[in-house]
């Protein structure tokens, strides 16, 4: 295998250390995955819970703070 070298922003560096924290993997196989992916136009799903794939979302809906425990909010439900 050749090595390669690189210069990333402290930002991405972050991103990927974390990235490789929580896939239990080496920065350079997440770097590859990625580099394969691109160049190859793989379009996977990638792994992870739906809170994961959608944590960007998690709160940015506004309603009710106290719709999964207040009856009131039930009224006419399944009618």
């Amino acid at each position: 295998m050749k090595t390669l070298s690189l210069k990333l922003p402290e930002s991405l560096l972050a991103k990927l250390t974390s990235a490789a924290n929580e896939r239990g993997e080496s920065k350079s196989a997440i770097v590859r995955e990625a580099i394969k992916t691109f160049v190859t136009g793989d379009n996977h799903v990638p792994n992870g819970s739906c809170l994961d794939l959608a944590k960007d979302l998690v709160g940015c809906v506004k309603g009710p703070a106290d719709l999964s425990f207040n009856k009131k909010h039930m009224h006419g439900y399944g009618q």
